[in-house]
């Protein structure tokens, strides 16, 4: 069973980089999910699909299962620049677009 090492990315819902900053170690599935015939509900025999363990730093979490014996693979995820805007722009003598409400 390998592990993944990655960074999560920003959820639509939010606009701030929240939970984004930590990286994060999560077992890929041993075996598929199956559905129960009473209550229809997926289920698994795997526990440690459910677990999730955060690290500070890329090194941690590979140090982590290289302590451990787990093999994992490294995603490096790509982020977007930020861009530096101000308010105070808006009302530049600069501004290329006329102001309009």
């Amino acid at each position: 069973m390998t592990a993944r090492i990655y960074r999560p990315s920003k959820t639509a819902m939010q606009s701030g980089v929240a939970n984004t900053r930590k990286w994060v170690v999560e077992y890929d599935l041993s075996e598929p999910r199956t559905v129960e015939p009473l209550m229809g509900w997926t289920s698994s025999g795997d526990t440690r699909q459910q677990l999730k363990l955060r690290f500070d730093t890329e090194a941690e979490a590979v140090a982590y299962c290289e302590r451990n014996g787990i093999p994992y693979q490294v995603f490096e995820t790509k982020t977007s620049p930020r861009r530096a805007i101000s308010y105070s722009d808006n009302f530049a003598f600069k501004r290329r677009d006329a102001w309009t409400h």
